[in-house]
């Protein structure tokens, strides 16, 4: 592919050069229209070099050829009164056009290559996260693992410190929690993250909502839900909702109200999750589903999050096409996911009964 490249730049150079060499004959052979070849001449120059961007020096090479050319006919036609002598103005004027296009054309030549380079460090330095966190979290499972098993021992038998031993336990589940949704978020891009299916989002909702209804005291309410079905992936959408809940009950209080909904809208389904609670900082709205963001970072803190369920939701709303959002209100906030792929169920008419 790069040596066509090459002939076809080599190419369009070799047709230039004939075109005006050809145009420098018509000003040798037609002296009182010279100035038509003249113009024709440079004109192509200039649409050559916004093609191909010579080195500097071999575009001052080819500058300073043409106007030697093109300037030397001009002049021998003045002094041989076949043009007025205010023509030869005109090569130092198109000379100084052209260098300014150089100018232009090198200007944005570099900030495109700044730009690729910006890009290729940015994708590099993505990519080494990437492989770190994927790397971390497999690391140190292990030993997450281990120190579980030897505490469940310790727990088993006769002993002071109990209470102690839950406590280490239930750390060490924190952190296995976390070190899955570091692995998890670790494999967002890759192109299977996500594997579509047909579900049926009412059954879905509902299973969802029974879950969850068990696990803490709120005012639980399952809000309206369009019937149809969604294309989607089941274990990252379930994902996503649970981590919008659990989020809902750690911002609540007890009976505060949570509310779990789903609307059609056109291809698109909407999936809420609301809840009566403290609400979203404005100053949080921003980058509320960045990794390790916190609305309130004490309290997250304090309730054992990381700030990586909210990015979770953004990165599985993202792989399947969709997008998600926070309103916050003066009492509680309202988290959604926007998903394409619905497709309403059909209302069924009952057939009209005999006569």
């Amino acid at each position: 592919m790069r040596v066509i490249a090459l002939a076809r730049r080599k190419g369009l150079e070799l047709a230039w050069f004939a075109f005006a060499l050809a145009n420098v004959a018509a000003m040798v052979v037609w002296p009182s229209w010279e100035t038509i070849p003249f113009h024709l001449i440079w004109i192509s120059l200039t649409l050559l070099y916004g093609f191909r961007v010579w080195r500097p020096e071999r575009t001052y090479a080819v500058l300073l050829v043409v106007a030697l050319a093109t300037g030397s006919l001009i002049l021998f036609d003045a002094v041989t009164d076949t043009q007025p002598w205010g023509e030869l103005f005109e090569v130092p004027l198109m000379s100084a056009m052209f260098l300014a296009m150089v100018w232009h054309a090198r200007r944005r030549q570099q900030a495109m290559r700044d730009v690729e380079r910006q890009a290729e460090e940015r994708a590099s330095l993505l990519g080494r996260q990437e492989r770190f966190l994927h790397d971390v979290s497999h690391e140190l499972r292990t030993p997450v693992t281990i120190a579980q098993g030897h505490l469940e021992v310790f727990r088993r038998g006769p002993g002071e410190h109990a209470q102690e031993i839950d406590v280490a336990l239930d750390e060490l589940e924190r952190i296995e929690r976390i070190l899955e949704r570091l692995l998890l978020l670790a494999n967002a891009d890759r192109p299977d993250f996500v594997v579509l299916d047909e579900i049926d989002v009412e059954p879905f909702l509902e299973d969802v909502f029974m879950r969850w209804s068990e696990v803490a005291p709120r005012a639980w309410r399952l809000g309206n839900v369009s019937a149809g079905t969604l294309r989607a992936d089941p274990d990252a959408l379930r994902i996503a909702l649970d981590a919008l809940l659990e989020n809902a009950i750690k911002y609540t209080v007890e009976w505060d109200e949570i509310e779990l909904r789903g609307n059609g809208r056109g291809r698109n389904f909407v999936l809420e999750v609301a809840d009566g609670g403290c609400g979203v900082p404005a100053e949080a709205l921003g980058r509320i589903f960045e990794r390790f963001a916190r609305a309130d970072a004490a309290r997250s803190r304090a309730r054992g999050g990381v700030g990586l369920g909210l990015a979770i939701v953004d990165a599985i709303a993202k792989a399947h096409g969709g997008s998600c959002a926070v309103r916050a209100a003066r009492s509680g906030s309202t988290f959604s996911i926007q998903l394409p792929g619905f497709s309403a169920a059909r209302m069924s008419i009952p057939a009209p009964a005999p006569h």
